[in-house]
């Protein structure tokens, strides 16, 4: 089999990483709950609220460690003044270092991570890793994950995954758009870029999807769109394609 350029996300579709922002948004709403509670607002709009504050940051400055928090203090802001309930310096801290939280957590891999990489590596084929987020913190996860002996310095990180940093990465090193993969889980920064960039792509559809990642497909594949639901996948179904692409 011919060797492929394969560019992986990391946060959901190598590790875990929505269910950890799910954990503390619960974890806001009971604190929302039992100090605004004599004014009966339900706790489904107070996250709404928080949700669509963080969406309106991402979407217009890309990802960076303090918009989840400040979401958290925002909507906090917001109900006080709709009720009038006064605001406390100290359960402002509280939610900013509930949502600063989410950066701690112990990694956890998707089933067959570690499998899927060390295979396709054995195969021969050359892995990107091309992830979002504050440099630090996702350098974190790499390290703790182990993920540098797939990687090595094939590690790319933004704070905003746009088609243009997309084509910046397939120019610099040079990547023969025939041959090159994008897999992840966001239809938004991950597969739509990748379609329009020329390139093959994997949809790895997450169990609990952010609705920033849902987003429709307007571009016309020029190579494989292919949707998986395992990692373990990949590795076949890539060569399914190219054998298939060769003998048609």
């Amino acid at each position: 089999m011919n060797k492929q350029t394969i560019l992986f996300d990391m946060d959901d579709t190598l590790l875990y990483c929505n269910k950890f922002f799910d954990l503390v948004v619960e974890q806001f709403s009971d604190l929302m709950e039992m100090w605004f509670h004599s004014f009966h607002i339900p706790m489904d709009e107070i996250k709404k609220k928080q949700a669509d504050i963080d969406l309106q940051r991402v979407e217009q400055s890309g990802f960076a460690p303090d918009h989840f928090p400040q979401s958290f203090i925002d909507t906090y802001e917001f109900y006080s003044e709709m009720t009038g309930r006064l605001k406390s310096e100290a359960e402002i801290l509280q939610l900013m270092e509930l949502g600063r939280s989410v950066y701690g957590h112990d990694i956890e891999p998707y089933p067959f991570m570690y499998e899927t990489l060390t295979r396709l590596t054995e195969e021969g084929h050359e892995l990107h890793l091309y992830t979002g987020g504050e440099p630090q913190v996702q350098m974190r996860k790499v390290t703790e994950a182990g993920l540098e002996r797939f990687f090595a310095d094939r590690i790319h990180i933004t704070r905003h995954k746009t088609t243009e940093y997309l084509e910046s990465i397939i120019r610099n090193n040079q990547l023969d758009r025939k041959v090159t993969w994008m897999i992840g889980n966001s239809l938004r920064t991950d597969i739509t870029p990748a379609l329009k960039n020329g390139i093959h792509a994997i949809f790895m559809p997450a169990l609990q999807e952010w609705a920033f990642n849902n987003v429709k497909i307007d571009t016309e594949p020029q190579g494989a769109f292919l949707t998986l639901s395992s990692l373990a996948e990949i590795p076949d179904a890539i060569r399914g394609y190219l054998e298939n692409a060769a003998t048609g």
